[in-house]
Formats: structure tokens, C-alpha cells, sequence
């Protein structure tokens, strides 16, 4: 994910802008260097050096989350609670009855705290934390690793191979996997930083913990199992060609054995 904040809206669309045009020049660069060597298959060595990237990075990014878990004493949270934050009396808002006021103004509510961070958390904390982590970052990296399966065993001619169909079966149980986890944990670990840090009597200790989860982990799981079934039907095809022409080589050396 790339994101950038600025006063300006150009100033945040001129850095995003950057950031995409170095995507931009290593896939250029790719493509140029497969067009040299007079690669036809210029597109799958792009989407191959891509996905190796997008592999490393969250390689690297896992095993900091990691050290961060045994080397720092804060934790980094993000999830639902049951804690609600108002907004600052200082904002300019209305109740929601707006029938004296002309033009647009924000109506007054509150926010869910979802993101922040505890200082001096307990290691259990900071494991709970890290498997949230690390259980989005694998749930973001599993596109990518089915992505290169593919592309690499198209370079070597097996478009349609067992290896491929068992990465996308490993992948949908992996999406589903990992995106309930991600899920859940993330709620969880919120909650247990705030259970952490306020007494049980305090106003800001969540009384419940807020678990949610989305149909998203099962859409992603259901279309990775249908594209493997895909592939599977293509592998079929393909060995019954496979068969059929060698029946058809040993009929047509029958016939010149005959002649």
C-alpha cells in the first residue's frame, strides 16, 4: 500500500505519482530487457519480477514485525472495540437537528478507537499484536506467491500443471485462513491493549470484545478454488490430447509398418 499525506491534495497526488512511476520504470526496464534478448513472453517475465519483489518486501516486513515483537515494548493495534471517542468540543459540528442552519456543516458524532499504539505492553500483548501483523501481511503476500507459481511454470512450458492447480487449492485455504485471523486477532489484540492499560472500573475498559467477520476471506478463498478447478479442467484436456496423439503416432507407424 502506498500512501502519503500532505496539505496539499497536489502535493499527496505528485508523491503517489512518483512512487508509481518507479514501479513504472522497473517494469519498463523488464520489458526492454526481455524485448533485448527477444523474449516472447516479455509480459509473464514482468508479472514474474513483480511478484518476486512484492515477495521479498513482505518477506522483509514479516521479519521486522517479528524483532519488533521481542525488541520494543510497545505494541502497534488496529481493530474494532467497544470504546467510542467523541468528537473534540472544539470542532464546529451540530446536533443532528439541522433546521436552523443554511449550508454544509458536519453533524456532530463519534468515532470507534481503532488505532493506536500501547507503550510498556506486555510481551503477550506485543505476540498478539504481531500475529494480527503478520497474519494481514501473509493474507496481502498469497496473490503474489500464486501469482509467480503461475508465471514460472508457464516460462517452462506447464501452463497447466499439478503444481499450479495445488498452489491455488494452498492459496484459497490460505485466504480463508489467514483473512478470518486476520480479523480476529486484529479485534482482539485491540481490545486486550485496552483491557491492559484501564482498570476494570474505568469508563475506557471494553466490557466485551467486538469480533467481526467479513464474507471477503470466503469470495477470495471460493475464487482461487474455482480458478484451480479451471486449471484442473485444462490439466484433463491436456493429458487426453497428450494421449490421443500418441495414439494417433502409434497407429500412423502401424500403417507404415503394414505398407
Amino acid at each position: 500500500m502506498i500512501t502519503f499525506g500532505s496539505d496539499s491534495v497536489w502535493d499527496s497526488l505528485r508523491l503517489i505519482g512518483i512512487s508509481l512511476a518507479v514501479v513504472a520504470v522497473v517494469i519498463g526496464l523488464v520489458v526492454w530487457i526481455g524485448r533485448r534478448r527477444g523474449s516472447k513472453t516479455v509480459a509473464l517475465d514482468a508479472a514474474l519480477t513483480i511478484s518476486g519483489m512484492w515477495i521479498i518486501l513482505n518477506a522483509i516486513g514479516g521479519i521486522f514485525i517479528i524483532v519488533k515483537v521481542f525488541q520494543v515494548d510497545w505494541a502497534e493495534l488496529s481493530g474494532r472495540t467497544l470504546v467510542w471517542l467523541d468528537w473534540p468540543a472544539s470542532l464546529p459540528c451540530l446536533e443532528p437537528d439541522l433546521s436552523t442552519t443554511n449550508g454544509a456543516i458536519l453533524t456532530c458524532g463519534s468515532t470507534e478507537l481503532t488505532d493506536f499504539s500501547v507503550a510498556h505492553a506486555s510481551f503477550g500483548l506485543r505476540a498478539l499484536a504481531g500475529a494480527a501483523q503478520l497474519s494481514t501481511g501473509i493474507l496481502a503476500t498469497i496473490p503474489a506467491i500464486i501469482l509467480a507459481v503461475i508465471c514460472f511454470n508457464t516460462l517452462r512450458g506447464r501452463a497447466f500443471s499439478r503444481t499450479i492447480t495445488r498452489a491455488l487449492v494452498g492459496g484459497a485455504i490460505a485466504v480463508l485462513v489467514f483473512g478470518i485471523a486476520s480479523e480476529l486477532l486484529s479485534s482482539i489484540a485491540a481490545t486486550a491493549g485496552l483491557r491492559e492499560v484501564f482498570p476494570p472500573d474505568s469508563e475506557w475498559y471494553p466490557p466485551y470484545f467486538q469480533l467481526t467477520v467479513t464474507p471477503l476471506p470466503f469470495i477470495g478463498a471460493l475464487m482461487l478454488a474455482a480458478l484451480a478447478g479451471v486449471f484442473r479442467q485444462g490439466l484433463r484436456l491436456q493429458h487426453e490430447r497428450d494421449a490421443l496423439q500418441r495414439t494417433n503416432a502409434a497407429l500412423e507407424d502401424e500403417t507404415r509398418g503394414l505398407v
